[in-house]
Parts: structure tokens; C-alpha cells; sequence
């Protein structure tokens, strides 16, 4: 029988670096950004900061 291989994922594809004694994986990886779920990068807190209420004084 002929073996198959699972398709690629992201992070078979990000880059580690290997040129030194030691080396450490990045501790995030693209799919565990906001982006990598699809959203939106931009932040919406500075309007929401200045849209206050009149109330707050």
C-alpha cells in the first residue's frame, strides 16, 4: 500500500530558526492571531474611547 500524507497546515510553513545552539519555536502561531481567524486587525477602542456618554462628565 502507498502511504499518503496529511495535506500541509500554516505552520508546517513558518520559518525557525535553527542557526544557533539552541532554538525555540515561536510561542504564536499565525493561526492563533485574530487575523488567522478572519478578523479584522484594525482596532475600534480609541472611538469608543472619545464616544462617550454625556452623562460620564
Amino acid at each position: 500500500m502507498n502511504r499518503v500524507e496529511p495535506p500541509a497546515t500554516p505552520d508546517d510553513e513558518r520559518p525557525v530558526d535553527l542557526s544557533g545552539d539552541e532554538f525555540m519555536l515561536p510561542e504564536q502561531t499565525r493561526d492563533d492571531t485574530d487575523r488567522g481567524w478572519g478578523e479584522r486587525t484594525d482596532s475600534n477602542d480609541d472611538r469608543l474611547w472619545e464616544d462617550v456618554p454625556p452623562h460620564w462628565g
